[in-house]
């Protein structure tokens, strides 16, 4: 850690919140606070935050401040990350950190803006803004500072990214603003249209990541919940099995196919040839979902592979992105 200034990286998700130093992970915790609502006061914020899902008083509220990948609650986003980059800097601050802060593709300067103003606010002495994409190509080493095409796809909990990257900078790109929330909540769904049964998103949350995948496995495997019945109220037990998920995904991944299929039609044809030759790298954390890069290769007539580094890499390239060969070369294409 640098004497007398600090460079870090924060990646602020719909799920998670993570912030790295020189590619290393130092904090990660969940994007959820619990406020008490008198106060408008946060009393708990991540992990602890969310273990108290649907188990507080009136009193008190679990928020979730950010949606889609942008900030919904400004006031709330800035107390959480200050609290985030005290962890990091410590209680006694002489010198406020440098951050580089990844957002979405694509988003507003309306919506950019205020990402920059809560980390300044929250405590950073200079922010910059860096699109998740380019973040996450840093972050996997691709060797995007050749003129030679490289893609990536960014399943993240609030939004869906892919790009087409060269020279340090996106050619082709677009954004679906949905993720892995939207796989929640389609199986949510799901559940209340097949069985007449209410369950929590957390809950939905906790199938997709024991039994999901995105094509059928090898080993069918099953699940017992418990749901809450639609007409009489009562809990019900449910066993849900692999097959019944991945039919629930199915509208949620036809979306990420089709936005991936969009950015391929709008890539240069020079670049094609190179990304067809690479393959295109999987990242976030939806790409840990079973089989959703043989299902991109089937679609998209084009190998996509899953990164060694999924679910932090967008926090480790932005981290990367301040080191001294890397920003200046970077600058340029950084949002204001």
């Amino acid at each position: 850690m640098p004497l007398f200034s600090q460079d870090i990286g924060i990646d602020i998700g719909t799920y998670h919140t993570m912030i790295a130093e020189g590619g290393t992970l130092l904090v990660r915790e969940p994007t959820v606070v619990a406020i008490a609502i008198e106060e408008q006061k946060i009393v708990e914020l991540g992990q602890e935050a969310k273990n108290m899902y649907g188990r507080v008083p009136e009193s008190l509220e679990i928020a979730h401040p950010l949606r889609n990948g942008v900030i919904a609650e400004y006031e709330i986003t800035e107390k959480f990350l200050e609290r985030m980059i005290r962890r990091v800097t410590g209680p006694i601050r002489f010198f406020h950190p440098r951050a580089m802060v990844s957002i979405p593709y694509g988003i507003t300067s309306v919506e950019s803006r205020a990402v920059h103003e809560a980390v300044l606010e929250a405590g950073a002495r200079e922010v910059f803004l860096i699109e998740q994409p380019l973040a996450a190509a840093l972050g996997v080493d691709l060797p995007i500072n050749t003129p030679t095409g490289n893609m990536i796809l960014c399943l993240g909990g609030g939004a869906t990214q892919a790009a087409v990257l060269a020279m340090y900078g996106i050619v082709a790109a677009a954004t679906l603003r949905a993720g892995g929330v939207d796989l929640d909540e389609a199986l949510v769904s799901y559940v209340r249209r097949k069985y007449g049964l209410v369950i929590a998103q957390p809950t939905a949350e906790r199938v997709k990541l024991e039994i999901g995948a995105a094509v059928p496995q090898k080993e069918e495997k099953s699940i017992t919940i418990q749901g809450q019945d639609q007409v009489s109220g009562l809990p019900q037990p449910l066993s849900l099995n692999t097959g019944e998920v991945i039919e629930a995904f199915q509208g949620p991944l036809d979306d990420i196919i089709e936005i991936s299929r969009k950015v391929l039609e709008k890539t240069p044809p020079e670049l094609i040839s190179d990304i067809i030759d690479r393959g295109i790298a999987l990242c976030g954390g939806g790409a840990l979902l079973p089989g959703i890069d043989s299902l991109l290769t089937k679609e998209l007539g084009v190998p996509t592979y899953l990164v060694d580094n999924p679910t932090t890499c967008i926090v480790e390239g932005a981290s990367k992105a301040l080191a001294p060969g890397i920003f200046p070369k970077i600058r340029r294409n950084l949002k204001s």
